[in-house]
């Protein structure tokens, strides 16, 4: 419920906002036991537009967990505290299966592959 109520917040703020061409889905939300915090992981494409969105995100949290609120109302006891992270995972396919059509074989040499970060 959180996913797909956050998935169409963020979707009308880039669109209140004039951000065309850009796809802006959630593709996680992991939610504390106790409704403290969520930890909310946002795919951005074009990914040279990520990091900028994504500070925007987050500067916008507090409107976007009221905007939340107001749409849950009756569902949640308590709206958790929003972290928004940046969600690398299908960058980090497209590298493989790049490196995998053009012979290499990441599983022999690793080192053709940037490492995730843990987050």
């Amino acid at each position: 419920m959180l996913q797909q109520d956050l998935a169409e917040i963020l979707q009308r703020m880039a669109i209140d906002a004039g951000l065309k061409g850009i796809i802006l889905s959630v593709s996680k939300v992991h939610v504390a036991p106790d409704l403290s915090n969520a930890r909310v992981y946002v795919s951005i494409f074009p990914t040279k537009e990520a990091g900028p969105l994504l500070k925007g995100i987050q500067a916008d949290k507090v409107a976007i967990r009221h905007e939340l609120a107001q749409r849950t109302k009756n569902q949640l006891r308590r709206v958790p505290e929003l972290h928004f992270y940046l969600d690398d995972s299908l960058d980090y396919i497209e590298n493989i299966e790049k490196s995998l059509k053009d012979g290499e074989d990441p599983i022999e040499n690793p080192d053709l592959l940037d490492r995730r970060k843990k987050s």
